[in-house]
């Protein structure tokens, strides 16, 4: 079995927006470590960029579509990719360069938890892959009805089983 690392939406406006995201020091430094072992181990890394309509605050190439800074991400070996909506392989070729390279296990990172993960996690367990979702790589925002905190956990909790293989990000094996 290959696997993968796929990042999410590691971005300037949702990593360093108005709303920060939930322990986002610890979440960086989390994936940061899953790239390295990632690379060390040669498996392939993808890194999704959500990309808004034209005028929009994270239209193509603006500031705040920029991956953040922080990320150790390598645009020449790395495996970068803009996508529209909440899941990854909707109007993308990540399921055709997943094939390519014979991933059928993903390790799922990233933001927001509820949005992007979840959906991302969800499609990818229908389209046939194992999915790893590290409990402690993944954040989002606090909203009006939840606490950050609450929403990861529910989501953790959710996806377990049914969608994904719930692990420490200590525990992934690549």
């Amino acid at each position: 079995m290959a696997n993968a690392l796929l990042i999410i939406d590691m971005q300037t406006g949702l990593y360093d927006g108005p709303q920060q995201p939930f322990e986002r020091e610890r979440v960086l430094g989390t994936i940061n470590q899953l790239i390295q072992r990632a690379r060390r181990a040669n498996v392939a890394i993808f890194v999704a960029r959500h990309t808004g309509p034209a005028g929009s605050p994270i239209e193509a190439g603006s500031p705040l579509w920029q991956l953040w800074h922080g990320l150790d991400v390598d645009d020449a070996h790395d495996h970068l990719f803009n996508k529209t909506r909440p899941s990854c392989f909707l109007g993308t070729d990540l399921a055709q360069q997943l094939a390519a390279a014979q991933v059928d296990e993903l390790v799922v990172v990233g933001m927001k938890t509820q949005f992007c993960i979840d959906t991302t996690c969800r499609v990818a367990a229908e389209l046939g892959f194992s999915v790893i979702l590290p409990e402690d790589a993944h954040t989002c925002m606090d909203t009006p009805t939840l606490p950050a905190k609450a929403i990861i956990e529910h989501h953790n909790a959710t996806l377990a089983g049914a969608f994904v293989k719930r692990v420490k990000a200590q525990d992934v094996e690549f």
